[in-house]
């Protein structure tokens, strides 16, 4: 005799069973839960301290974000689109990531050093749908305005009124309902940005890094820099180098206040890290010089905790020990790529390296570090094994992780497909090989097509992954 059992649900049973698979199967890794976090632990406190020292809350922020989201359907923009953005460190820079990828489109974050022909080049090859330009930058955009393909909306930051080419931001953005935007329904593999390579070897090339890229580079690097709700960031580094490499990411999902810098003055710097408490930065090393030699100049005496991160260039010793001796900021260097989004290495003192005293420490200090959390990395010689650490081999880099970019925007389409195809960097290994030939790290970079596989490879000294002991 075989019973047969039936289960019957009430209503409120029901609703719990389908609340939990709601629940349990989103699990996308979507760039807009880091503002939608900061609303509800952070709603009413200060987000953004605009390029006008104007302060705006997180409730506020995403308002705006709405705004945006509301008018960049208005121009017909959708999932998939491209948005371009030339702009300094401002808000209307910070908050176009997010309303740019509440409506599913790809974001295209523009150097604002390039020239008219470049950026007709990027605009085109990207195939931008739209464009937002800051007013000062205007100027290097019109005379290409009539020979743009896909650009059919330009939108001017900081314009008074709109004109026959462009609309004016601050005008057609108030004119947006500020209501919840209904989002495109996006996974965590679907492009959120497309950076462009500075072209030094040719036509620039865009980089393609999905949500879930510059999602978990966010989770590592916010641990690595020890980012919290504490921090009051100042946004130095230009956001349109790569993203900022992730803080309007990292610094949102953690409450921190952030203050847009739009020009690299010095002293303007120090008045705002001051003013406003900062105490953390990310720069260039060369914009640090500047800031150490204006610092000495006008005998600052900045008093709280600084954090001052860098990447771009090896660092001398008496560099580093004149931040951390004379100043009294602490000094993170930390490596990484366009095409791994970006960020690598971190150097750091570990527990192992509590005896580390003098020259020692600052030597230590310089050096590039070791990986960061999901980042695997080697130096290896043509047969892939891993050089000796003794200072003196070069080798290639070799970066593994979730960071690594999904590939090259239009590159040579064919190549791609069967680059893609072959799954090298995505599927069999996600690997992204670097190459250039130099002592310690330089800007200097060659890019070749190998056979079905696009490398940019790096040549550097093995020292750079000597252990810090």
């Amino acid at each position: 005799m075989q019973l047969k059992l039936e289960l019957v649900y009430d209503a409120t049973t029901i609703l719990i069973i389908q609340t939990y698979k709601e629940w349990v199967t989103v699990t996308e890794m979507i760039l807009t839960d880091f503002l939608d976090r900061a609303v509800r632990v952070y709603g009413e406190k200060k987000a953004i301290i605009d390029q006008n020292d104007q302060a705006y809350t997180y409730t506020e922020i995403n308002d705006r974000v709405n705004q945006l989201s509301h008018g960049l359907s208005a121009l017909g923009i959708q999932k998939g689109d491209r948005v371009a953005y030339l702009a300094p460190n401002t808000l209307e820079m910070f908050e176009g990531f997010y309303g740019v990828f509440q409506v599913g489109a790809i974001m295209v974050s523009l150097n604002t050093r390039l020239k008219s022909d470049d950026y007709l080049y990027i605009l085109n090859h990207s195939e931008s749908k739209a464009l937002f330009v800051d007013h000062e930058l205007y100027d290097l955009i019109a005379p290409i305005l009539p020979k743009l393909e896909t650009v059919q909306s330009v939108v001017v930051h900081g314009a008074e009124r709109s004109s026959g080419s462009y609309f004016a931001y601050d005008s057609w953005l108030q004119s947006q309902e500020n209501v919840p935007y209904s989002r495109a329904d996006l996974s965590e593999n679907d492009l959120c940005s497309i950076l462009y390579t500075s072209g030094t070897t040719g036509k620039p090339k865009g980089v393609m890094l999905t949500h879930r890229n510059n999602y978990l580079h966010a989770l590592s690097t916010m641990h690595h820099l020890q980012v919290s709700d504490q921090d009051t960031l100042l946004h130095v580094l230009p956001m349109f180098h790569v993203n900022g490499w992730g803080s309007p990411f990292y610094y949102t999902a953690n409450g921190a206040t952030q203050v847009m810098q739009k020009k690299t003055d010095p002293s303007e710097m120090l008045e705002r890290m001051e003013r406003y408490d900062v105490s953390v930065m990310h720069m260039a090393p060369t914009v640090l010089g500047s800031l150490i030699d204006q610092y000495k100049a006008e005998k600052r005496n900045i008093t709280q905790d600084m954090r001052v991160v860098i990447a771009g260039a090896a660092p001398p010793q008496a560099f580093v020990k004149t931040l951390e001796e004379e100043i009294g900021f602490t000094f993170i260097q930390v490596y990484g790529m366009t095409e791994s989004s970006p960020l690598s290495l971190i150097s750091y003192l570990s527990s192992e390296d509590d005896d580390l005293v003098g020259d020692r420490y600052y030597e230590a200090k310089a050096k590039q570090g070791f990986e960061m959390i999901g980042s695997k990395v080697r130096v290896i010689n043509d047969e892939g094994k891993s050089v000796p650490t003794d200072g003196k081999t070069v080798g290639e880099l070799v970066v593994k992780g979730h960071g690594v970019m999904k590939g090259i925007g239009r590159m040579m389409r064919r190549q791609h497909e069967r680059f893609v195809t072959a799954g090298f960097i995505q599927v069999t290994w996600r690997l992204l090989t670097i190459a250039i030939g130099f002592k310690l790290l330089t800007a200097k970079r060659t890019s070749l097509l190998v056979e079905e596989r696009t490398f940019h490879r790096l040549k550097l000294k093995a020292f750079f992954m000597t252990t810090l002991r």
